[in-house]
């Protein structure tokens, strides 16, 4: 029986037709068309590659109900581990810059013009795929089995791919170029940018950290290899191509993937380790995890330490572990452990890898004028074997045993931990003592190579946090007497007509001691407000009749006084002014929170009185006047002086909004209110008086407190008003610090307004303009750049955005990140009149 040829003709094109149809089908389950989209909730849709193995679309962030990332993850494992995400460019409307999380309905969709686009919920672009430029003719986007997202034109090539722009991972299959780098996440829980960096640099693979401020990198931490291509090829090896071309191996050492078997991905994770992990494709019932196959540096809380001990230089970074913490690699894929040493806490318990403070806001302690501890008995030891911070001492004592190390950290007010070697571990028998300032970096504890021991000085539970007061001077006399009339009794008879003599004479000065205090100044104490009260006549008789004036100021006028022995030397007196005279009751309130206020931030209270029509209060004299004049002077201060007046402020603004026993808002924070002792440390005066000053006597007819240029926009807004107003002022005074120049300078043709121009420096890029001619700034552009942020951040005229004082703190110690402020103008303009001088 014949068939015709027809027939076969029409069987083949059947069956041609078939397969093509079936091959159309397969490739269409990756396939996305143009003007598809996804959006952000919890139906979890998503578009995934043919075997199901990875897929790309919106990603729930475990404890944010309605926060998503732009994500591609594993789809087939229970973990759901995310291996690339869409790098949002920063935002103004949240104070956590640079985190990448999206709104819950934002979408994103695959244009016609080859781009995929990234919204939110108002319609306003978040991100579009990056690097393409013009229209293409696009044909559809996929999510393939490699992990890698793909935008195809027309004639087949690839428009975009998310294999060209890595976050922290890459996938078999995947290569980086000498353009090509991978930053580590924020932390374990927040995809923000990192502080780690895997990179081309001098021909080499690297790792590095960047300083969290300018995002400059340090030196590098390890290197992966040479050349100028890395490859993670399908079969699960990482291989570099030097410099003839060649693959060298890199990872994993004597071990042989096997993709059909395991998932793959080698990530820079957040603690800056570069792993490779590996994942059973088929775990069974028993489940499976992700175990790490490969990893450097293989101890990375060493690493560090032994980077700069071999270079002898200070360019690399710190360990993953932040300041005054401890470093201990315990875990077998490399990742650290974080610990704090005895005295401290974590300043984020969410996070050990932050970094810690120290317990007790009084600590170190304040200093005698030699340096010693004031009250060194409040004080004991706790030490930790196999701990050191090796680098940072500023005092060596050799040969030195345990108890001379701790009497003389004991002793030095500026030593909070102290490095002990065993004197029977060194060479000639001799011990060796490291003493430390704060904060202590490189923290390291190691049973196998750490032979010392660290001795941290810590407030002993029962002890008082307070300063104790230094020895009142008429109970020296006192003792001093009493030491000479045992001298002279002890005598033999010889003397002792001269002892009589000697007696009579002492008894006659104290008695004419007495005398004077009858007719000098009259007081006592008042057990609730732990100040001295003082009649007015007295001070007047103190003041010289309120003769020399220091300053006049929205509270009143302040004037110079001595007082008699027995009460220290010069005070400054202050006379209110403009106070309504049936607030006694109020004024005794005041008087009592700010008499209860002990900070060295903050200008000691003396005493006070309260005598019919007159209120006046008695502070310690400050040395070097007011913050205005040696900010404003004819000679400019020097920049470290600055950096630690800005400290100072900042340390006493924090402990009266959160730290003493009652929040005061000062409500008029100014260089005139910030005073300067014998050391130049910053001291805030005028504090809880705001409340005193009657409002109808106030410098605006709104009741508004606070002096212009300083004051914070919600004042004017009839809106309630928080500490955040101090935090605004601040910011202010910061830029006159950064500066040296006044917050509006009406000396000009047209008034500048500082903050207005210190943000349009900050947007050109030009920050040198603001401290033109002042080297040593210019020279620290690094912390120059942080102070500007940490002002205009404070300046936010939306109260929301500024952040606390405490916060304030941490950023200019360095503990905390600053990110990139927004625009501190709620209408995003900034006067005309301001120019970039």
């Amino acid at each position: 029986m014949f068939i015709s040829a027809p027939f076969h003709t029409h069987m083949l094109l059947i069956f041609f037709t078939t397969i093509l149809w079936v091959l159309a089908k397969v490739e269409a389950q990756g396939n996305v068309s143009v003007g598809d989209s996804l959006s952000a909730n919890d139906k979890n849709g998503a578009w995934q590659s043919p075997s199901g193995d990875f897929a790309f679309g919106f990603h729930s962030i475990s404890g944010e109900k309605d926060k998503f990332l732009l994500a591609i993850w594993y789809a087939k494992i229970p973990e759901r581990t995310i291996v690339w995400y869409a790098k949002i460019p920063e935002r103004t409307i949240v104070w956590f810059a640079d985190n990448p999380a999206i709104d819950r309905e934002s979408k994103v969709e695959l244009l016609p013009t080859g781009r995929l686009v990234l919204t939110d919920p108002t319609g306003k672009e978040l991100w579009r795929s990056p690097g393409i430029t013009g229209d293409a003719p696009v044909s559809h986007a996929a999510m393939l089995d490699t992990g890698n997202f793909v935008i195809v034109s027309r004639n087949s090539t690839n428009i975009w791919e998310s294999f060209k722009y890595p976050t922290d991972t890459v996938l078999p299959g995947q290569e980086l170029g000498v353009d090509g780098y991978l930053l580590s996440t924020l932390s374990e829980t927040s995809s923000g940018k990192g502080k780690y960096q895997l990179r081309f640099s001098d021909g080499s693979f690297v790792l590095n950290q960047l300083d969290v401020f300018t995002r400059k990198p340090y030196e590098d931490y390890a290197v992966l290899g040479n050349g100028s291509r890395f490859v993670f090829n399908k079969s699960g090896h990482i291989q570099i191509s030097n410099s003839n071309g060649s693959l060298v191996e890199v990872a994993p050492v004597n071990a042989v993937p096997k993709p059909e078997l395991y998932y793959y991905r080698a990530t820079l994770d957040f603690y800056g380790v570069f792993t490779l992990y590996y994942y059973p494709r088929n775990p069974g019932g028993g489940g499976g995890s992700w175990s790490a196959l490969w990893f450097t540096p293989r101890n990375i809380c060493r690493r560090f330490v032994e980077r700069r001990t071999n270079s002898g230089r200070d360019t690399f970074g710190t360990n993953p572990c932040g300041y005054n913490s401890i470093c201990e690699p315990i875990n077998a894929n490399g990742r650290p452990n974080c610990t704090c040493p005895p005295g401290f806490s974590f300043l984020d318990d969410s996070n050990q890898y932050a970094g810690c403070k120290q317990d007790y806001a009084n600590y170190p302690a304040d200093c005698n004028p030699d340096g010693s501890t004031i009250g060194e008995d409040r004080f004991e030891f706790k030490s930790m074997s196999f701990a050191d911070f090796p680098f940072g001492d500023y005092g060596v004592l050799q040969p030195a045993t345990e108890l001379e190390c701790r009497q003389s950290c004991l002793l030095d007010c500026s030593c909070a931990v102290a490095i002990l070697q065993d004197p029977t571990l060194s060479e000639d028998g001799s011990g060796t003592c490291w003493k430390k300032k704060l904060p202590l970096s490189n923290g390291l504890f190691d049973r196998d190579r750490v032979d010392r021991t660290a001795l941290f000085k810590v407030l002993k539970s029962d002890a008082s946090r307070t300063k104790p007061a230094r020895p009142n001077q008429r109970d020296e006399n006192r003792n001093q007497i009493i030491l000479i009339l045992g001298v002279l009794l002890g005598t033999s008879a010889f003397f002792n007509f001269f002892s009589l003599a000697a007696i009579a004479l002492i008894f006659f000065c104290l008695f004419r001691r007495r005398l004077h205090d009858l007719t000098g100044v009259r007081s006592r104490r008042n057990l609730e407000t732990n100040v001295q009260f003082f009649e007015y006549k007295d001070l007047e008789h103190a003041t010289n009749g309120f003769k020399e004036e220091l300053g006049r100021g929205a509270f009143g006028t302040v004037y110079k006084g001595e007082l008699p022995f027995g009460y220290g030397d010069r005070v400054a007196v202050k006379k209110l002014e403009n106070f309504a005279q049936d607030s006694e009751r109020e004024f005794k309130t005041e008087v009592k929170v700010i008499g209860q206020t002990h900070h060295k931030n903050l200008v000691r209270l003396v005493g006070y009185c309260d005598e019919g029509e007159h209120r006046l209060l008695v502070y310690e004299f400050m040395e070097n006047g007011s913050l205005s004049s040696f900010l404003f002077g004819v000679l400019r201060p020097s920049w470290q002086q600055r950096l630690q007046i800005a400290s100072g402020i900042a340390k006493g603004l924090t402990y009266l909004h959160e730290e003493c026993s009652k929040q005061i808002i000062h409500c008029d924070i100014k260089p005139q209110n910030i005073l300067l002792d014998e050391s130049l440390t910053a001291k805030i005066s005028d504090f809880g008086l705001a409340k005193l000053l009657m409002n109808n006597k106030t410098q605006t007819q709104t009741g508004i407190r606070g002096t212009k240029g300083y004051v914070a926009p919600e004042w004017f807004r009839n809106t309630p008003v928080s500490v955040k107003v101090d935090v605004y002022s601040f910011g202010v005074v910061l830029l006159e610090i950064i500066c040296c120049r006044r917050c509006v300078e009406v000396e000009m043709e047209e008034a500048a307004i500082l903050t207005e121009w210190a943000f349009q420096c900050y947007s050109a890029g030009m920050i040198e303009k603001l401290v033109e001619n002042d080297e040593e700034a210019t020279v620290d552009v690094a912390k120059l750049e942080m102070l500007l942020k940490v002002a205009i951040w404070c300046v936010q005229e939306e109260p929301m955005l500024r952040p606390s004082m405490k916060t304030v703190t941490m950023m200019l110690e360095g503990a905390v990140q600053v990110p990139n402020p927004p625009c501190p103008f709620l209408l995003e303009t900034v006067s005309m009149s301001t120019t970039l001088i």
